[in-house]
């Protein structure tokens, strides 16, 4: 568990690092691209409004430009343009703003843009504008290659940084991850450790209470307050039981024997005695079991999976109800079921508390069904010493689904 709390802190770690990593780098590429757009889309209005030119730069008319742009912008520029007429053939092209483009190829752009329908975009490195002009339609291309190289540099830049800080982070919160669990798996020990000495030590007390119980009753014959300490001695050697061998099977995954055996086999034994239980209840148990099923396991553990399953179902469901238990293969997971009607309300958000140790989702019924709620939490246990999963789920909140998945 300890391993698992490890692995799960340094993925939550480094996921919340990707996260961050990706917000940040994806929007300094998106401002700095718009930056490129922004700056390219002002280059090509003053363009358009000038019919395919600079204005004629005159230090006592530099209000032609706009404030942010520089005096040096018209020098700087690459660009050309062609004018097609109504039917789109193109009637003239300007390439004298740039060495790297032909008429002919000019032309080609043009055409290429005209066949596209749109008013501007991109055409390989070349930001167009499309504006019409007495009847003519003007297309502007403005060479953007060099801020477009600049900001795919840009780009692969901060994803490359971004990676290596990435890696640089996940070294170090490899190497403490494990003194920040350290704590707490101490805690968990101490705990588990607690559990299973405080078990051990009850026991001797309990049995001592039960035999002079026993010979208390031989003594004065039986009666009530005899009964009652055999009873209360038995359920709290139970309850220690529990909690012993919840413990063990919480640091079973590594030790616990597993082996190939017939599940459905398994099963179908468990749950047959719950029928002649059921009925002495008033409630019946059907049973649905896929044949020649298999799987890697214990099958102590199994058995007492499926014990915990029908007694669970049983104790918390009304009379004359049915209780159904499935074994069935979905795809490559073996699913074990067991549906039943309940008598107290359960809402959704009580669900995922079901697997809690000592929690009941009816804190009324302590007493009337005599289980301690455990069982679930054994069954959690169980299911996840043998690499599964266990989830609970209700349709109407007046019944209950309990699904453990193995891998088959």
């Amino acid at each position: 568990m300890i391993r698992k709390l490890k692995i799960r802190f340094i993925i939550l770690s480094m996921v919340s690092i990707l996260v961050l990593l990706a917000v940040v780098v994806t929007g300094m590429n998106i401002i700095n691209y718009n930056s490129v757009i922004a700056e390219a889309q002002t280059v090509l209005s003053i363009l358009s409004k000038n019919k395919g030119s600079f204005p004629e730069f005159d230090t006592e008319k530099f209000d032609r430009f706009p404030p942010h742009i520089s005096p040096e912008l018209p020098y700087e520029s690459r660009y050309f343009s062609a004018l097609a007429n109504a039917d789109g053939v193109v009637a003239f092209v300007d390439t004298n703003r740039t060495a790297s483009v032909t008429p002919e190829t000019a032309a080609q752009y043009a055409q290429s843009v005209l066949a596209l329908g749109r008013e501007e975009g991109f055409l390989g490195d070349y930001r167009f504008a499309v504006t019409k002009e007495n009847g003519f339609t003007r297309i502007i291309f403005l060479d953007c290659g060099r801020k477009l190289d600049a900001f795919r540099n840009f780009l692969f830049a901060s994803i490359s940084m971004s990676v290596l800080g990435l890696a640089i982070a996940f070294f170090v919160i490899l190497f403490f991850s494990g003194k920040i669990i350290r704590p707490m798996a101490e805690s968990y020990e101490k705990q588990k450790r607690f559990i299973t000495d405080a078990g051990h030590e009850i026991k001797t007390p309990l049995t001592i209470i039960t035999a002079n119980a026993d010979v208390l009753e031989m003594e004065t014959g039986q009666n009530e307050c005899i009964d009652d300490i055999k009873n209360q001695a038995a359920r709290l050697a139970k309850l220690t039981n529990s909690l012993i061998y919840l413990a063990k099977m919480e640091e079973a995954e590594s030790s616990m024997h597993m082996i190939e055996f017939p599940v459905s086999e398994v099963v179908s034994e468990a749950a047959a005695p719950f029928k002649t239980l059921a009925a002495t209840l008033e409630k019946e148990v059907e049973i649905h079991i896929q044949p020649m099923l298999s799987m890697s396991g214990n099958v102590q553990a199994l058995e007492q999976l499926v014990s915990i399953f029908m007694d669970n179902a049983l104790k918390y469901s009304p009379k004359h109800s049915t209780v159904t238990l499935s074994l069935e293969k979905q795809g490559k997971n073996i699913c074990l079921s067991v549906f039943n009607s309940t008598l107290a309300q359960i809402p959704q958000e009580k669900l995922e508390h079901l697997f809690e140790r000592f929690y009941r989702a009816d804190s009324s019924r302590n007493s009337a069904t005599g289980g301690h709620g455990i069982g679930l939490s054994i069954a959690k246990a169980i299911v996840l010493a043998h690499g599964g999963k266990i989830h609970a789920t209700t349709s109407d909140e007046h019944s209950l689904l309990i699904t453990a998945v193995f891998p088959a």
